[in-house]
């Protein structure tokens, strides 16, 4: 979600942490791989050239990012929760690099809670949608 906000580079980087959470906890599931492609289809500057590969640490990828704007910053952070809260499963791995992000980030818990009302605000949209469709 609002993804093209970013330049090239940012864009490449948040890939790297993107797989970094949906790895942190094993294998990627089916439902977290389709988010990675789902996230790629909407970074079209970069979709041919991404591989799939790590190119970084993800010290060095969220060091990256602490240079950058504040939109930036929540903007990255945001897609990560999302990643986060798709599959349902509570993971204590993932909310723990979501913390260190959190913080590296300098994201106060309030802008916190307001980027994940934005995440529960989109899947009762989809679900209520779904509910219309079907009816």
């Amino acid at each position: 979600m609002f993804l093209s906000l970013l330049n090239k580079k940012e864009m490449l980087k948040f890939i790297d942490l993107a797989i970094y959470m949906v790895d942190i906890d094993g294998e990627p599931t089916d439902v977290e791989k389709r988010i990675l492609h789902k996230m790629m289809a909407e970074l079209e500057a970069i979709k041919d050239e991404y591989t799939f590969r790590l190119t970084d640490t993800s010290e060095n990828t969220i060091k990256f990012f602490q240079d950058s704007n504040q939109v930036v910053k929540n903007v990255v952070y945001l897609n990560l929760v999302m990643i986060s809260m798709e599959d349902d499963l509570y993971n204590t791995s993932e909310l723990l690099f979501l913390e260190k992000i959190q913080k590296a980030f300098d994201i106060s818990a309030e802008k916190r809670r307001e980027l994940i009302s934005i995440v529960y605000a989109e899947r009762d949209l989809k679900e209520k949608t779904i509910r219309i469709l079907k009816n």
